[in-house]
């Protein structure tokens, strides 16, 4: 699934492709995708409209209109969001096509049909933000070692979980939870309620430095993913944990080591990710 860095990542190929272009078309595939595809609600508000703007928020892709309304995208598992020429063959899982005033197309395309396209026009925007369910973003303001120690005060759940908890903090998916818990050289079944003031002060700086590193390669490809113009990502060749079992450790040069939590795989080195020694994982 991509995770933030792949979506920032596409968002920061597309903005420069799209912004001050003008939609002619919507075309939908008739196949179902995670959520009901508003095919009358996405021609009337978005065809004749131009894209002002995208933003992202968590694992969204925000395509802002020149009205105030705003074009939702969710990736899911394998969904792909790039520029094509109208006129380039379709591919049998492109979903959703927006024709653009310059005789490019950007195409939805999702093997596995988990993405979604939400529509939220100006007046539903000024009722009420659709995302404030939602934490912090992991490279905002927001997000500091006082945050995540309030958040993790008293609390038995592991460190890991916190940080895949999209209600805490957003975007950080399971790679990038055991890349940092790596870097902050945590084990990730460690209890929130554990960690001091210092813990969490490697997990935010080691949050930050990990996302970061990963949007500057393009992201992660392991299996699917690939940009707005169809390259991979090169993360995967830096990934210090994930993915790695019984391969050595590039701190410590011991086995890494894989666990399942909350039935993902987790990846750690049991020689630098030792539990806090006053933590109980009873």
């Amino acid at each position: 699934m991509p995770e933030l860095p792949e979506v920032e990542v596409i968002r920061q190929g597309l903005e420069p492709l799209v912004q001050g272009r003008r939609v002619e078309a919507v075309a939908w595939s008739g196949k179902p995708l995670r959520l009901p595809v508003d095919r009358a609600g996405l021609r009337r508000h978005l065809v004749g409209r131009s894209f002002t703007g995208v933003a992202r928020r968590a694992k969204y892709l925000l395509l802002a209109v020149d009205d105030g309304a705003m074009l939702a995208i969710h990736l899911g598992m394998t969904g792909r969001l790039g520029l094509f020429p109208a006129t380039a063959p379709r591919l049998v899982h492109d979903h959703l096509r927006f024709l653009l005033d310059n005789g490019l197309e950007m195409r939805f395309n999702d093997a596995r049909r988990f993405g979604a396209a939400q529509l939220f026009t100006a007046q539903q925007l000024a009722a009420g933000d659709p995302f404030a369910d939602l934490g912090p973003e992991p490279l905002g303001r927001g997000f500091t070692a006082a945050y995540l120690a309030r958040r993790g005060a008293g609390r038995r759940v592991p460190v890991k979980s916190l940080l895949m908890d999209n209600r805490e903090v957003v975007g950080i998916g399971n790679i990038y939870a055991s890349e940092i818990l790596f870097a902050a050289r945590l084990h990730p079944l460690t209890p929130a309620g554990a960690l001091g003031r210092d813990q969490w002060q490697q997990v935010a700086r080691a949050t930050r430095a990990v996302l970061r590193r990963a949007i500057k390669a393009g992201g992660t490809t392991i299996a699917d993913y690939v940009n707005a113009g169809g390259a991979p990502g090169y993360f995967q060749l830096e990934l210090a944990v994930y993915g790695r079992e019984g391969a050595p450790c590039r701190r410590c040069r011991q086995p890494v080591a894989r666990l399942v939590l909350a039935g993902r795989a987790t990846y750690f080195c049991p020689s630098c990710q030792q539990v806090l020694p006053h933590a109980s994982l009873s």
